[in-house]
């Protein structure tokens, strides 16, 4: 608990919101953010509040799972053979649903280039914009010849991981980096990346009160375990059970946005439940935006919402798949 510093409570009082303001710090690994609307939602729902924000962050340049040189691990969880997947490094995972999918380099390669087209094309189109708050920031750039640190002011206004210049010529040359005859690439993984994200949630009393119009309703949302060392399949048992919760067919969704932890995952995924391929993250993935963990499932959240509103589709679903072997997927209706 003290590891974490509470970071939702640090950035209520960072934020300039009233000291009377609480907050709380959840993890589930990459569906964090996603769960934090859930939490909230179910908050609302159960009549314990009215306004919520559900946050999430991340700073992937900090090596959260590391003290000092040593990873910290407990040795209790290899106690029983099905629990040893546990140990596997996420990319040792993405290679485990390459071979059992039998999804190869070149399929990979073609899934990140596409990632990486659409969101190119998003953000050249301003698709992004409504989404996204601009952050002025200063940048400490050393200069080799003078010895000295230079300041230099940038603006943020768009995600960086974006590649015009990406081919299957040029992921191709990529060496596999789990495995030494493996296919999981830089290139055809996830970006590590820093990001944040929030999303303001509020009951129908507040929408009358303030005569506000949302944006979209939050119908659903569910979890499912599955083997930890294939853990990328999560999606495909955690889909069905939001589904039926928020009492829809998978054919009723006009848009999905599923994390593309990695291109073997999110094409494992995409083929056991038959998913369309033109309703699958039509702004590019994580492949090309990145996936700061914490902030994955608000930054998702944001774009499905303000994507439903720009097109005009009604239901729409995050999923996402977890480390140590969970799925998570929560389902909205635009409004």
């Amino acid at each position: 608990a003290e590891q974490g510093m509470n970071v939702a409570r640090i950035g209520v009082l960072l934020a300039g919101l009233p000291n009377t303001v609480p907050g709380i710090t959840i993890n589930r690994f990459c569906s964090s953010g996603l769960q934090a609307v859930a939490d909230a939602a179910s908050q609302i729902q159960l009549g314990n509040a009215d306004v919520m924000i559900a946050a999430g962050t991340e700073s992937m340049t900090v090596m959260t799972n590391m003290m000092g040189n040593k990873v910290v691990v407990n040795p209790a969880v290899f106690a029983a053979d099905e629990q040893r997947g546990i140990a596997f490094g996420m990319g040792l995972t993405a290679e485990k649903v390459a071979q059992q999918w039998q999804i190869g380099r070149e399929a990979q390669d073609a899934f990140a280039v596409e990632s990486h087209r659409k969101a190119c094309a998003a953000i050249a189109a301003g698709h992004f914009k409504a989404e996204i708050s601009p952050l002025a920031f200063s940048e400490h750039l050393p200069d080799l010849k003078s010895g000295e640190i230079r300041l230099r002011q940038r603006l943020a206004e768009n995600d960086e991981g974006a590649r015009a210049d990406v081919s299957v010529d040029s992921l191709g040359r990529l060496k596999p980096v789990f495995h030494a005859r493996g296919t999981v690439t830089a290139g055809n993984a996830s970006q590590m990346s820093d990001g944040a994200a929030a999303v303001l949630l509020v009951s129908g009393k507040i929408l009358r009160q303030f005569n506000l119009t949302p944006l979209a309703r939050f119908c659903g949302y569910a979890v499912a375990g599955v083997p930890p060392e294939i853990m990328g399949i999560g999606p495909v048992a955690a889909i069905p059970k939001a589904l039926a919760q928020a009492g829809i067919s998978l054919q009723q969704l006009d848009w999905i946005e599923l994390n593309e932890a990695f291109a073997t995952q999110a094409l494992a995924v995409m083929h056991d439940l038959e998913l369309d391929p033109t309703r699958v993250n039509p702004l590019g993935g994580a492949i090309a935006l990145g996936h700061p963990l914490g902030a994955t499932g608000a930054i998702r959240t944001a774009t499905l919402v303000h994507g439903l509103q720009r097109t005009g589709g009604r239901y729409g679903m995050i999923s996402m798949c977890i480390g140590t072997g969970m799925g998570a997927a929560g389902v909205f209706e635009r409004l």
